[in-house]
Protein backbone atom coordinates (compact mmCIF):
# COMPACT_ATOMS: atom_id res chain seq x y z
CA UNK A 1 0.00 0.00 0.00
CA UNK A 2 1.27 3.22 -0.80
CA UNK A 3 1.09 6.27 1.69
CA UNK A 4 1.42 9.77 0.39
CA UNK A 5 2.15 12.99 2.58
CA UNK A 6 1.68 16.21 2.47
CA UNK A 7 2.28 19.31 4.75
CA UNK A 8 0.62 22.56 4.76
CA UNK A 9 1.38 25.43 7.23
CA UNK A 10 -0.72 28.38 8.22
CA UNK A 11 -0.06 31.48 10.26
CA UNK A 12 -2.64 33.10 12.11
CA UNK A 13 -2.44 36.57 13.71
CA UNK A 14 -4.27 35.62 17.18
CA UNK A 15 -3.46 34.15 20.38
CA UNK A 16 -3.00 30.26 21.13
CA UNK A 17 -6.34 30.17 23.08
CA UNK A 18 -8.11 31.27 20.39
CA UNK A 19 -6.60 28.88 17.71
CA UNK A 20 -6.74 25.85 19.83
CA UNK A 21 -10.75 26.61 21.04
CA UNK A 22 -11.34 27.24 17.16
CA UNK A 23 -9.48 23.99 15.46
CA UNK A 24 -10.26 21.86 18.40
CA UNK A 25 -14.27 22.40 18.25
CA UNK A 26 -15.41 19.46 15.36
CA UNK A 27 -18.14 21.68 14.23
CA UNK A 28 -15.76 24.00 12.83
CA UNK A 29 -14.59 21.77 10.37
CA UNK A 30 -17.40 22.04 8.59
CA UNK A 31 -16.84 25.76 8.03
CA UNK A 32 -13.25 25.24 6.72
CA UNK A 33 -14.46 22.71 4.53
CA UNK A 34 -15.37 23.85 0.94
CA UNK A 35 -19.30 23.53 0.50
CA UNK A 36 -19.01 21.34 -2.61
CA UNK A 37 -17.90 18.23 -0.53
CA UNK A 38 -21.35 19.34 1.66
CA UNK A 39 -19.51 18.39 4.44
CA UNK A 40 -21.84 17.71 7.70
CA UNK A 41 -20.81 16.44 11.14
CA UNK A 42 -23.51 13.89 12.15
CA UNK A 43 -22.58 12.66 15.31
CA UNK A 44 -24.95 13.99 18.20
CA UNK A 45 -24.16 16.36 20.79
CA UNK A 46 -20.91 18.33 18.86
CA UNK A 47 -22.19 21.94 19.87
CA UNK A 48 -19.58 22.11 23.03
CA UNK A 49 -17.07 19.26 22.21
CA UNK A 50 -13.61 19.41 22.25
CA UNK A 51 -10.84 17.28 21.22
CA UNK A 52 -10.17 14.27 23.66
CA UNK A 53 -8.52 11.02 22.59
CA UNK A 54 -10.96 8.81 21.72
CA UNK A 55 -13.40 10.99 20.36
CA UNK A 56 -14.86 9.53 17.45
CA UNK A 57 -16.73 11.87 14.85
CA UNK A 58 -19.26 11.06 11.58
CA UNK A 59 -19.30 12.50 8.96
CA UNK A 60 -21.51 12.97 5.55
CA UNK A 61 -19.22 13.96 2.80
CA UNK A 62 -18.82 14.80 -0.80
CA UNK A 63 -15.41 14.18 -1.45
CA UNK A 64 -15.89 13.24 -5.68
CA UNK A 65 -18.64 13.61 -7.86
CA UNK A 66 -21.53 14.48 -5.41
CA UNK A 67 -21.35 11.21 -4.16
CA UNK A 68 -22.24 11.39 -0.08
CA UNK A 69 -20.05 8.75 1.96
CA UNK A 70 -19.89 8.38 5.14
CA UNK A 71 -16.53 9.11 7.73
CA UNK A 72 -15.94 8.22 10.77
CA UNK A 73 -12.98 9.69 12.41
CA UNK A 74 -11.24 9.28 16.19
CA UNK A 75 -8.92 11.77 17.40
CA UNK A 76 -6.38 9.33 18.90
CA UNK A 77 -3.88 11.89 20.36
CA UNK A 78 -4.31 15.47 21.90
CA UNK A 79 -1.48 17.57 23.80
CA UNK A 80 -3.45 20.28 25.50
CA UNK A 81 -2.47 23.54 22.67
CA UNK A 82 0.56 21.33 21.17
CA UNK A 83 -1.53 19.14 18.57
CA UNK A 84 -3.91 16.61 18.15
CA UNK A 85 -4.43 13.33 15.44
CA UNK A 86 -7.36 12.41 13.81
CA UNK A 87 -7.18 8.81 12.24
CA UNK A 88 -10.09 7.38 9.69
CA UNK A 89 -11.88 4.53 11.29
CA UNK A 90 -14.16 4.10 8.10
CA UNK A 91 -14.62 6.35 5.39
CA UNK A 92 -13.07 6.68 1.60
CA UNK A 93 -9.39 6.48 2.08
CA UNK A 94 -7.73 2.78 2.56
CA UNK A 95 -5.67 5.03 5.41
CA UNK A 96 -5.65 8.00 6.90
CA UNK A 97 -3.55 9.88 9.73
CA UNK A 98 -3.94 13.61 10.34
CA UNK A 99 -1.66 15.65 12.78
CA UNK A 100 -2.66 19.42 13.56
CA UNK A 101 0.36 21.00 15.49
CA UNK A 102 -0.07 24.57 16.92
CA UNK A 103 2.73 26.45 18.49
CA UNK A 104 2.94 30.22 19.83
CA UNK A 105 4.72 32.61 17.05
CA UNK A 106 5.57 36.19 16.87
CA UNK A 107 2.22 38.17 16.09
CA UNK A 108 0.21 34.57 16.34
CA UNK A 109 0.35 30.67 15.87
CA UNK A 110 1.73 28.82 13.28
CA UNK A 111 -0.57 26.14 12.35
CA UNK A 112 1.06 22.91 11.02
CA UNK A 113 -0.82 20.10 9.41
CA UNK A 114 0.69 16.54 8.25
CA UNK A 115 -1.32 14.36 6.58
CA UNK A 116 -0.60 10.56 5.81
CA UNK A 117 -2.74 9.11 3.83
CA UNK A 118 -3.30 5.91 1.25
CA UNK A 119 -6.03 5.38 -1.34
CA UNK A 120 -5.37 1.67 -1.32
CA UNK A 121 -6.33 -0.19 -4.77
CA UNK A 122 -2.96 -0.94 -5.56
CA UNK A 123 -1.33 0.82 -9.29
CA UNK A 124 -5.11 2.00 -9.66
CA UNK A 125 -4.74 4.12 -6.34
CA UNK A 126 -1.80 5.29 -7.35
CA UNK A 127 -2.72 6.42 -10.90
CA UNK A 128 -5.90 8.36 -9.23
CA UNK A 129 -3.84 9.76 -6.78
CA UNK A 130 -2.04 11.09 -9.43
CA UNK A 131 -4.78 11.60 -12.17
CA UNK A 132 -7.07 13.43 -9.08
CA UNK A 133 -6.97 12.79 -5.15
CA UNK A 134 -3.57 14.83 -4.43
CA UNK A 135 -5.07 17.49 -6.51
CA UNK A 136 -8.46 17.29 -4.37
CA UNK A 137 -6.97 17.55 -1.41
CA UNK A 138 -4.53 20.12 -2.28
CA UNK A 139 -7.67 22.19 -3.17
CA UNK A 140 -9.38 21.40 -0.11
CA UNK A 141 -6.19 22.93 2.07
CA UNK A 142 -6.39 25.72 -0.51
CA UNK A 143 -9.67 26.45 0.89
CA UNK A 144 -9.23 26.08 3.99
CA UNK A 145 -6.09 28.45 4.02
CA UNK A 146 -8.21 30.87 2.77
CA UNK A 147 -11.65 30.69 5.04
CA UNK A 148 -8.93 31.05 7.71
CA UNK A 149 -7.94 33.90 7.13
CA UNK A 150 -11.52 35.59 6.49
CA UNK A 151 -12.47 33.68 9.92
CA UNK A 152 -8.88 34.83 11.94
CA UNK A 153 -7.41 36.83 10.14
CA UNK A 154 -3.77 37.07 7.91
CA UNK A 155 -0.82 38.05 8.72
Amino acid sequence: MKIYRLEFTQHIPVDLDTAWDFFSSPLNLAEITPTDMTFDVTSPNMEHAKMYPGLIITYKVSPLFGVKLDWVTEITHVKDKEYFVDEQRFGPFAFWHHQHHFQKTEGGVSMNDILHYSIGWGPIGTVANGVMVKKKINEIFNFRYKKVEELLGKM
